[in-house]
């Protein structure tokens, strides 16, 4: 159970009402996060660490049991106000900031730590502000970390993320110029710098960017009185009006001149470029790996449509509208996920269990269809082929197909992220037209049709035959539902599907006496799947962690990348998922390799592996900070601070015993 009981602040009457929660139990040894969660009414705000021309952050002078040590506030991004000339750092909406509590390690379990503090912030409107003060109190549990408040995913998605690799700044006359590195493919949408170190620049002053590559290039116009003379600058970058931000930590060091002026809300890349990416990507895979397992859905689309022009017009084009809408209705449901405060990138759906626990029901009757078990309406399988069955082959196809990123679709879907909602739907059709492009293209050109072999008794054995590649699929989300649900979860969903298989072996058996399934069969379906549907969420367990490869690695944090940056080792970053087999083919081929384990050890490269199968808010912040929306992303960060490096999705060998040489 949730081990934190909230209290809202007595002091009244406050125009900002402050609380304070703890995400959960904490174990002996290790910390909690607390939120202090302040609601401003309407028409006040409250301020930033550093709150500009005017105002006042907060201060909070803990009552904390002895051992337990408070870590430093750490705020969302900011919005900017001006009034009068004044620029300040505010918040006029609910925010919250965070806090980490350590435990020591000698707590015993059980116990109940009363956690105490004494709040003080400034509430303002455009016309009046007036200090403000609360008592904070919550208690946290030591012991098992247990369930924890869900909200805590979009209170961390609402702070900075951390770039991850220095900035440099050069201090001139009258300006302070920073280079931050950042890939081209990232969109500002209205950008600003919020800088943390105080009486350096004029806030309220016009920034300036510009990119010169990867590098994103600032310039700010230094404070008018008694500027300070920072040996670090500690800022951050918001991106766009929606309050995505960087947190940014600055050395002095050389920054070039010039660059290509950014114009207010473009995006790293053109629209038209970015279409294109998308339509590229879209096409490419059809031919990744991570796409074969459905390869067999699509063969028997080909080889019908080659039975009448008329015929393969009519599929071809219901079949890539069925890609396209999936495709788009991927994105709708991204993107308002995101709107919401959640922290998912593309595929996500296939973090979710019961997504899982579904295809694998999909892809047994696929298989048992394709077998010749029985004779069903399934999407794209009826003998006879019709423009609704192409229709919800494309609709399956596109969902199943689209869980890795491959060449050209990276930088497309990182964009999307951050774009107008219309551009991005643009961007998630452009996608679909791609992966439906080959289908479209045998539909309305006929010599390509005439290179198809011509229908035939073949066509029944090639059907059963790709019952093969069918299957292996669904004993590939077997084992994908035991890495994102735990092994109860997946042995729960094998026995779903084994009484499904059953019960369409018997239809099969009526049909070929000529009778259909019957309302009674249909029931026993019916619960069957009704007891799966309430049963199997209740199952749903940390999976075992993998045992370690030829590479060995540590599990991504941004803290464990920040020691390491700190130590200046070089780094390997790569980010996999389970379900996403561009990632397992990258690990065999190039990663797992004995050379790169020997190239690696000799350099002293620390390797960061990010696994997300299951959702991991830290590493989809991670992704987006680079631009990109899904796996597989790789990264290296050279030695001693050097600028970080995006690799290619496709790897070999010799791309990273190359990075150590």
């Amino acid at each position: 159970m949730l081990a934190s009981a909230p209290a809202i602040a007595r002091a009244a009457p406050n125009h900002i009402a402050a609380e304070v929660v703890a995400e959960s139990a904490v174990e002996p040894g290790k910390s909690v996060t607390i939120a202090v969660l302040m609601r401003p009414e309407p028409g006040w705000h409250g301020y930033w660490a550093n709150p500009g021309d005017a105002g006042l952050g907060m201060e909070i002078d803990w009552s904390l049991p002895p051992g337990v040590k408070a870590g430093a506030l750490r705020y969302p991004v900011p919005d900017t106000l001006l009034i009068a000339g004044l620029m300040n750092h505010v918040f006029e909406h609910d925010y919250a900031v965070l806090v980490d509590l350590t435990v020591p390690a000698a707590a015993r379990p059980g116990t109940v730590l009363p956690i105490k503090g004494k709040a003080r912030w400034l509430a303002c409107t455009d016309k009046i502000c007036v200090p403000e003060s609360g008592d904070l109190a919550t208690t946290v549990t030591v012991g098992a970390t247990g369930v924890r408040d869900p909200r805590f995913d979009a209170w961390r998605a609402a702070q900075p993320a951390p770039l991850g690799s220095p900035a440099r700044f050069a201090l001139g006359s009258d300006r302070l110029r920073l280079a931050i590195p950042l890939p081209q493919s990232v969109r500002l949408d209205d950008p600003h710098v919020f800088v943390a170190t105080e009486r350096s620049v004029d806030y309220a002053a016009v920034q300036t960017f510009s990119r010169a590559g990867d590098l994103l290039l600032i310039e700010l116009p230094r404070a008018k009185f008694d500027p300070l003379v920072p040996t670090t600058i500690n800022a951050v970058l918001r991106m766009n009006p929606q309050g995505d931000g960087l947190a940014i930590t600055a050395s002095p060091g050389h920054v070039p001149s010039g660059g290509m002026p950014l114009q207010a809300g473009a995006p790293g890349a053109p629209l038209w470029s970015l279409l294109l990416s998308a339509l590229l990507g879209g096409l490419l895979l059809n031919v990744m790996p991570c796409v074969f397992p459905i390869l067999s859905l699509k063969a028997l689309s080909l080889v019908r449509s080659g039975e009448s022009a008329a015929q393969a017009r009519s599929e071809g084009l219901a079949y890539s509208a069925g890609v396209v809408l999936a495709c788009v209705a991927l994105g709708v449901l991204l993107l308002a996920l995101r709107a919401a405060g959640e922290q998912v990138g593309w595929a996500f759906q296939l973090q979710e269990p019961l997504v899982v626990a579904a295809l694998l029901l999909v892809a047994v009757t696929i298989t048992a269809n394709l077998a010749g078990l029985f004779e069903f309406a399934v999407p794209g399988f009826a003998r006879s082929g019709s423009p609704q069955g192409a229709f919800a082959t494309g609709l399956l196809a596109a969902f199943v197909a689209t869980p890795c990123t491959g060449p050209f679709m990276a930088a497309a879907m990182g964009a999307a992220l951050l774009l107008p909602v219309p551009q991005a739907l643009a961007l998630f059709a452009a996608l679909g037209l791609g992966l439906a492009l080959p289908f479209l293209a045998l539909a309305f050109i006929p010599v390509l049709r005439r290179a198809l072999p011509r229908p035939g008794a073949w066509m029944e054995r090639f059907r059963k035959a790709m019952a093969v590649p069918m299957g292996l699929t669904a004993l590939a989300l077997v084992w994908l539902a035991s890495r994102v649900a735990g092994n109860a979860f997946a042995l729960a969903a094998v026995l779903t599907a084994l009484i499904v298989l059953a019960a369409l072996v018997l239809l099969g058996r009526r049909q070929r006496h000529g009778l259909g399934a019957g309302a009674r069969w249909w029931l026993v379906v019916a619960i069957v799947l009704g007891f799966a549907a309430l049963g199997l969420p209740g199952m749903v367990r940390a999976p075992a962690g993998e045992a370690q490869g030829i590479l060995s690695s540590q599990p991504y944090s941004e803290a464990a990348l920040a020691q390491a940056r700190e130590q200046g080792k070089p780094v390997f970053l790569y980010f996999t998922a389970d379900w996403c087999l561009t990632c397992k083919v990258n690990e065999a081929a190039a990663i797992e390799r004995e050379e790169t384990r020997a190239a690696f050890t000799k350099a002293g490269v620390v390797v960061l592996r990010g696994d997300w199968t299951r959702r991991d808010p830290a590493i989809t912040r991670y992704l987006a900070t680079q631009g990109a929306a899904g796996v597989p992303l790789y990264m290296w960060y050279p030695a001693e601070g050097g600028a970080p490096q995006q690799l290619p999705q496709v790897l070999s060998v010799g791309t990273l015993t190359d990075l150590v040489r």
